[in-house]
């Protein structure tokens, strides 16, 4: 307990970029992250997703819930636009999910310590292959919570570089 609330606001937090995209014309698109809170217990956090960006099919340690702010977000579920509500539980994968044409913003809360697991990554690589998009290495982020260190290290869609 901290005896009051926790008050940060979103200019002073920093931009993480989490995943980046190259399609075959050589277009790239990031999804980029700032992460409000981060917590054994949960995660809060602000996406921005580029136009063509996209997140692989995967879940995470938590029930999870997104806010698509503005923009759109669109999967073999349907489209989710601003407004949409998702409500995932702890065991429910999503995605893949690529940004709509404004691309998106997002606010995501996950009741538990966060860290992401992957479903079957067949089916990320067939999304890629499908969109003429290659999933590019990223420098990991800074300011990783030690308990994600090792499940991020050995997530194989992640694809971030220990360096």
């Amino acid at each position: 307990m901290r005896g009051g609330p926790s008050i940060k606001h979103l200019d002073d937090v920093p931009w993480q970029e989490m995943t980046r995209i190259r399609y075959r014309d050589g277009t790239t698109a990031s999804i980029w992250e700032k992460w409000i809170e981060l917590s054994p217990r949960y995660v809060a956090f602000y996406n921005k997703w580029d136009p063509g960006a996209m997140s692989p099919f995967h879940g995470h340690h938590g029930d999870h819930i997104n806010l698509i702010i503005k923009g759109e977000i669109r999967s073999k579920d349907g489209v989710c636009r601003a407004g949409s509500h998702i409500m995932l539980e702890y065991g429910d994968l999503f995605g893949p999910w690529v940004a709509g044409p404004e691309g998106c913003e997002l606010y995501g809360f996950v009741a538990g310590e966060g860290s992401a697991y992957v479903g079957d990554t067949s089916v990320w690589e067939a999304f890629l292959a499908e969109h003429g998009a290659e999933s590019l290495p990223l420098p990991m982020p800074e300011g990783i919570p030690p308990w994600w260190m090792e499940k991020i290290r050995n997530n194989p869609v992640v694809n971030w570089s220990a360096d």
